[in-house]
């Protein structure tokens, strides 16, 4: 790709208490290009993002940009400096309405008072691009993780920035979302503009990237035009480790079972017309032991209120469930944890952790939890629970009393 070069990072490192999170990290992006940057929980990714973005301050290294020297010491000097992040948690104003979130920091003026009907007709056609009808005027904290991260995607697409950074942002979106947004940033690569694109999502890479960049570990481990290299070969740089029989796995050899094989297995867990009046219609499933049971969904299905039904968060008034052969009414957390039901939320931020807690008190929290405040988990229990995890997770952490805040995003999920 010969496009003029608009970002050019080198040398960048950045170190945390007791954690060295980038080192010596390279990064070239030019215009009219989707680069994907690369790489596993923990690789530096976001950490990296937030270097760019003044977030975090840069131990060493440099960045230019436009081929001039660039020092950001915050996320709105970014964006007036043209370029826009979408983090992959949604940094906007729950408390705020929708067209309130598109605009904040740059509101119409009208005779000098705010122009809300502007406000709310532009978001109202920059959503639309998305085929989302929403009532912009409401609070953006009363949508889903989902819809709320679509918010700040359109949001950033406003903007018309030179460079868009998007931090997982298919990871909540359904396929026709999905491609939806592949749209617009198609649009915007034909008009010149750069992206930076970080996903997990291997297919989504070949769909849309032109380039992609691995970090391993805090470190960088090189950039190649997406069509020169496999899936095969990418999979062995974001490991570290030879793949030549990858190939030959099949899906049904990655964990495929058949319905003979299923059915001779135990049943831990059904509903028969579990539902809540008002709330998720009635539903049945089965869950066996040993099974992973996929709840797909387009936005507004009925996805989250499931897994909050079945958990207790929220409470059936109709229907049955049975763990382990026996009926039960599971109206809280605390019951579902007592019959080994646990949940990893969709918002990890603010349902998942504690950020003032460290790694072992954010471990031993459901726990805690299911024995009852009343009988506190030994120390020496906890510090061997969490050091376990910590080993088992490759949760990268200088100890397990260092404050989950100062973890990768990727680290953190890993410890919820």
């Amino acid at each position: 790709m010969d496009n003029k070069v608009i970002l050019d990072i080198k040398g960048i490192s950045k170190s945390f208490p007791g954690v060295q999170a980038l080192t010596d990290v390279d990064f070239t992006l030019r215009e009219g290009e989707i680069h994907a940057l690369m790489g596993e929980n923990g690789a530096g990714k976001s950490t990296l993002i937030k270097v760019l973005t003044g977030v975090y301050k840069r131990d060493e290294g440099e960045i230019l940009y436009d081929g001039k020297s660039f020092e950001c010491s915050s996320p709105l000097q970014a964006q007036e400096s043209g370029i826009s992040p979408v983090y992959q948690e949604v940094n906007l104003v729950p408390n705020l309405s929708v067209a309130e979130n598109i605009f904040l920091g740059r509101q119409p003026i009208k005779n000098g008072l705010i122009d809300w009907k502007t406000i709310n007709n532009e978001s109202e056609i920059v959503l639309k691009r998305f085929d989302l009808n929403l009532d912009v005027s409401e609070n953006l904290g009363n949508y889903p993780v989902a819809i709320q991260q679509m918010v700040a995607i359109a949001r950033a697409l406003e903007l018309k920035s030179r460079i868009l950074i998007l931090d997982e942002p298919t990871s909540s979106l359904n396929v026709q979302e999905t491609e939806q947004l592949f749209t617009q940033m198609r649009r915007l690569k034909a008009a010149g503009h750069a992206i930076i694109f970080i996903t997990h999502f291997l297919d989504q890479v070949y769909q849309i990237t032109d380039t992609i960049t691995v970090l391993r570990n805090g470190g960088y481990i090189g950039t190649w035009p997406t069509t020169d290299l496999s899936k095969i070969q990418l999979i062995s740089k974001l490991l570290g480790k030879e793949m030549e029989k990858l190939s030959e796995v099949t899906a049904e050899k990655l964990g495929g079972h058949s319905e003979e094989e299923l059915s001779t297995r135990k049943t831990f867990m059904s509903t028969k017309g579990l539902g809540s009046r008002g709330g998720i219609k009635p539903f049945d499933i089965e869950i066996k032991t040993g099974e992973v049971l996929g709840c797909a969904g387009l936005l507004g299905s009925g996805r989250t209120e499931v897994a909050n039904l079945l958990f207790g968060i929220d409470n059936a008034d109709i229907g049955t469930m049975t763990v382990d052969g026996k009926e039960v009414k599971i109206n809280s957390p605390g019951k579902a944890l007592k019959h080994g039901i646990g949940l990893s939320p969709e918002d990890r931020k603010d349902q998942g952790i504690i950020g003032d807690l460290s790694v072992r008190e954010n471990v031993i929290l459901a726990l805690q939890n299911k024995r009852g405040w009343a009988k506190p988990v030994p120390f020496k229990e906890q510090q061997e629970l969490a050091d376990k995890y910590i080993t088992l997770l490759n949760i990268k952490t200088p100890s397990a009393n260092q404050a989950i805040k100062n973890l990768s995003g990727g680290n953190q999920q890993k410890v919820v």
